[in-house]
């Protein structure tokens, strides 16, 4: 159970409650959900058995698990320090993110919204951006608690916590799906969202559609950077891999859902546009709890939520980092907690700055900050090519091998990979992750 809720707490972050309600309602509702469920089991769940096996086989973290693994001269390492890169930059903006979480359950609590009229929120988000002290303020905070966290080791630490945050995690977004499942006129707002909508689907396309659920389904498990693989390392072979993944589909899969059951039912009953992107939660959702009968309460347990959904996330991938570290450099976990703590903080405040201090800087045209740099190259480059890399590595003769790949998987009691899967993995998978590069890096 552990390990179920750690690599969940992984996987789930913040896409599975602001990005996915969104795209859905924008690609046909139900429709996209169909092709969502269908792709998460095409591509998602396979990579991730791989994932999981090369670190359980290896017992190390992303770098030395290749080095482990691979024949002698082969190259495959070099992908682990892209995975590390790729640790890094992506909690070089999601640590920032986060604390915009911890700053609104923060304003929520103590009231700081009561009051106040539309214009008057929309204005409190822009304040917040605009100030260089308060985002490296819940930055530092968000980093140093979960380097805290991670110092106390995987089990007595990053374990236990996520235990407790993720079994809380899941009771708040039910109660909050309830509460909003009554609102009036909640129920339009469930209709948008589950039943199929051919109609807008066809307004948008049915090929951009498709491939929108296919990306979802698969940068939804965080998988391509090592932070499944340090898991998959930690466990024993009583339970098949397969097995394991499935479970931790389902669990992110039914957050991911029953965040739009909070969302669009909210929005239906106040008259809120549901496609409003960032906004939606940091604008129209406070407005929304505004105007509630014990809104205060509410919004403070939606942003409790929204809080332990990126923390869980930040816990996951610095134990990645820092594992890596006590691997690499030989260092003791307190040295590589002590060492990331700087590291993060100094990382992180590009980011945190962008918003103000350097929102000159634009780097992907007018409009854009750090942040939008940092998550294009961490979803469009970085996830895809070490997502491609694991699946390469465990199924061609130049890696690991497909027989290895699916022995270290099927170890232990579950679901079995069956062997036929092979010429779907070794040639029809691997095109689907390409496709998914040129799509991103053109976008």
């Amino acid at each position: 159970m552990g390990f179920i809720l750690l690599s969940a707490g992984c996987a789930i972050g913040i896409g599975n409650v602001w990005r996915f309600p969104y795209i859905t309602g924008l690609y046909g509702g139900g429709v996209f959900v169909l092709f969502y469920l269908f792709f998460l089991v095409a591509t998602g769940i396979p990579v991730m058995t791989m994932e999981f096996a090369v670190g359980r086989a290896s017992r190390k973290s992303i770098i030395k698990s290749y080095t482990e693994l691979e024949k002698p001269g082969q190259k495959w390492h070099w992908h682990g320090y892209l995975g590390m890169a790729g640790n890094y930059l992506l909690m070089m903006f999601y640590t920032t993110v986060a604390g915009w979480m911890l700053y609104y359950f923060y304003q929520m609590l103590t009231g700081k919204f009561t009051g106040k009229d539309s214009a008057q929120v929309g204005g409190m988000f822009q304040e917040m951006l605009d100030s260089p002290a308060v985002l490296m303020t819940v930055m530092i905070i968000i980093v140093a608690a979960g380097i805290l966290i991670c110092s106390m080791g995987l089990q007595k630490g990053v374990e236990r916590i996520t235990k407790v945050m993720m079994s809380l995690l899941l009771i708040i977004i039910v109660v909050l799906a309830v509460h909003s499942l009554t609102l009036e006129g909640g129920m339009e707002g469930l209709k948008f969202y589950l039943l199929p909508d051919f109609e807008r689907m066809a307004q948008v396309g049915i090929w951009d559609t498709i491939t929108a659920a296919m990306n979802q389904a698969f940068f939804t498990l965080s998988l391509g950077i090592g932070a499944m693989a340090i898991f998959g390392s930690y466990i024993d072979k009583h339970r098949t891999l397969l097995g394991e993944s499935v479970n931790i589909a389902i669990l992110d899969t039914f957050v991911a859902i029953v965040s739009g059951l909070i969302i669009f039912p909210s929005c239906f009953a106040f008259g809120i546009n549901p496609d409003m992107g960032p906004s939606l939660i940091f604008i129209t959702l406070p407005n929304v709890f505004n105007s509630m009968p014990g809104g205060r309460v509410w919004g403070t347990l939606f942003f409790v939520f929204m809080t332990f959904a990126a923390f869980s996330t930040i816990l996951a991938v610095f134990e990645n980092i820092i594992s890596c570290c006590m691997d690499l450099f030989h260092w003791s976990r307190k040295k590589a907690c002590l060492f990331n703590l700087a590291a993060l903080i100094l990382l992180s405040t590009p980011c945190a700055l962008g918003y103000n201090v350097w929102s000159a800087f634009q780097p992907l045209g007018e409009g854009s900050t750090v942040l939008d740099l940092e998550d294009f190259a961490v979803s469009n480059v970085i996830l895809p090519i070490g997502s491609l890399c694991y699946l390469l590595f465990c199924v061609t003769r130049f890696g690991w091998g497909f027989d290895k790949y699916r022995e270290e998987a099927n170890i232990g009691e579950g679901m079995k990979i069956p062997k036929g899967i092979r010429i779907y993995v070794t040639y029809i998978l691997p095109i689907l992750l390409i496709f998914l590069i040129i799509k991103g890096l053109i976008r």
